[in-house]
């Protein structure tokens, strides 16, 4: 649902004429002619923090929803997060993950790496109908498949997105972690032992072995790989 579709749904739910909208968010008609896409010129994003707050005061729908479609929707939802500037663009800017400058032998390394992604730009409502389960928006990285360990759930050079806001693997699944300096992309699992639980780490394609993460390595979650687009030539 885009924004034209959320202002036309608290417009009809509250008996609202465009001027009823300019007037409670304190902008000019032609501004919510642009939100509901009338006209010649492309539809615009709602812009401030205050105009979303204004129309959430007055038709109780959240004022994050009717910015970017993202969130719960109505206010007196005890999980709706407050709006904030960075929510009010119709684009999230998604980058690449940031090793601090190691990517060599001074730091981590990330094997086979066949080029680098440098970013995304996607529109919060390709966002909201595609990325589930994240802990933050602003904790989504991309990082490029490297090495053919994890096919065919994705190739040597193939996108990921990863939620650098899990840094635990307390479910089974597919991690983004460093043993050491070494990076790898691997499926995680828990396995209990009499001496508690070790993660082993699995990979899809069956020439690799898997391999245990014990007690005392020098281990670190770097994220959890939310999705995997997959390449194929034709």
């Amino acid at each position: 649902m885009g924004l034209k579709e959320r202002i036309k749904e608290v417009m009809f739910a509250r008996h609202w004429k465009t001027s009823d909208v300019a007037s409670i968010a304190g902008v000019s008609s032609s501004a919510v002619y642009q939100w509901l896409g009338k006209g010649s010129k492309p539809i615009k994003s709602i812009g401030s923090v205050a105009v979303a707050e204004r129309l959430e005061e007055s038709s109780g729908y959240a004022a994050r929803w009717i910015a970017t479609g993202m969130g719960p929707k109505f206010a007196d939802d005890a999980a709706s997060p407050k709006v904030k500037p960075g929510d009010l663009t119709d684009e999230v800017r998604i980058p690449q993950f940031d090793t601090g400058g190691k990517m060599g032998s001074s730091g981590l390394v990330l094997h086979d790496q066949p080029g680098i992604i440098r970013e995304w730009t996607v529109s919060s409502e390709w966002m909201h109908k595609n990325v589930h389960r994240i802990t933050s928006v602003s904790n989504l990285v991309i990082v490029t498949g490297f090495g053919d360990s994890m096919t065919p759930i994705f190739n040597s050079g193939d996108p990921l997105l990863v939620d650098t806001g899990r840094r635990q693997a307390d479910v089974d699944g597919i991690y983004f972690f460093r043993v050491g300096d070494d990076a790898f992309i691997k499926r995680l699992q828990r396995i209990p032992t009499p001496k508690g639980t070790i993660l082993r780490a699995k990979s899809e394609n069956p020439r690799y072995d898997p391999f245990d993460i014990t007690p005392g390595m020098d281990f670190a979650v770097l994220g959890w790989v939310v999705k995997a687009w997959c390449g194929e030539d034709f």
